[in-house]
């Protein structure tokens, strides 16, 4: 039988507390473990409805699949990006720098961030928002929070998650990427929160173009980008490209497209 919202967070109360710290590499015990999480995330401030959306969720073995499976990191700078298509997110990435010249000075005149990086990240991400994902966000993150890995990390990304949906920002439905990642440049919950940004004044929704493209320039900047300096391997900014992904040939990969993408 389906348990109701305040059900639920009744059961929250009866179960062990170990329980509520424990994790799972099968899906065996999720069931289990969300009725016992519950009790945590609502005392960090998640309300009814990310309550109900915690209730919802289901165990995504295709999440942790692909969680398994990302084996791209390991190739050499020159291998990985051409399987990424760097020569075809260039091209295209100048085009789109033309087409929405407005936009992109607009984020540079706030944030200081030129486009070359911010469209070498949109293609990377979402080949320009046309693939955003196919995932219950929610159950993608609640998945992650509840397996062996990485359960700290995405414990952080669930309570985010959960009080996104609180704030109507998030669904129980929503949909993105296999980890949690929303929006055309793969917001996990826990950065919608920090740096999400309102890019064209009609609020924050990072399925929009202007909205993404604003949120990470509002991203770099919130790691250290300083206006004017260089984002190559050894200049100022190249640290707030590290910030935005921790594999080296994914850093390096930004950079080079970033700058072929702002020489043009």
């Amino acid at each position: 039988m389906r348990l109701t919202v305040l059900g639920f967070s009744l059961l929250v109360a009866s179960v062990a507390p170990a329980l509520a710290a424990s994790c799972g590499n099968t899906g065996s015990g999720f069931d289990t473990w969300k009725a016992s999480h519950a009790g945590e995330v609502a005392a960090q401030g998640v309300g009814r409805k990310g309550l109900a959306a915690l209730e919802d969720t289901r165990y995504s073995a295709a999440t942790i699949k692909a969680d398994r499976a990302q084996h791209s990191f390991k190739l050499s700078l020159d291998e990985f990006m051409e399987k990424r298509g760097a020569a075809t997110i260039v091209r295209q990435g100048r085009k789109l720098k033309a087409q929405n010249a407005a936009l992109f000075a607009k984020l540079e005149k706030r944030y200081g961030v030129p486009a070359g990086p911010l469209i070498a990240i949109w293609g990377m991400e979402t080949a320009f928002g046309s693939y955003m994902g196919k995932q219950n966000t929610v159950s993608a993150v609640a998945t992650l929070a509840y397996d062996c890995r990485r359960p700290d990390f995405f414990r952080e990304q669930l309570v985010a998650a959960l009080k996104l949906v609180d704030e109507g920002v998030l669904s129980s439905s929503s949909i993105g990427a296999m980890h949690g990642e929303v929006g055309q440049t793969q917001f996990l919950p826990k950065n919608v929160f920090l740096y999400g940004a309102d890019g064209d004044g009609g609020g924050i929704n990072l399925n929009k173009k202007a909205d993404a493209l604003a949120s990470t320039a509002n991203f770099l900047k919130g790691h250290g980008w300083q206006r004017g300096k260089g984002y190559q391997p050894g200049q100022a900014n190249f640290a707030a490209l590290q910030g935005w992904n921790a594999a080296s040939v994914y850093q390096q990969a930004l950079a080079i497209m970033g700058r072929q993408i702002d020489e043009e």
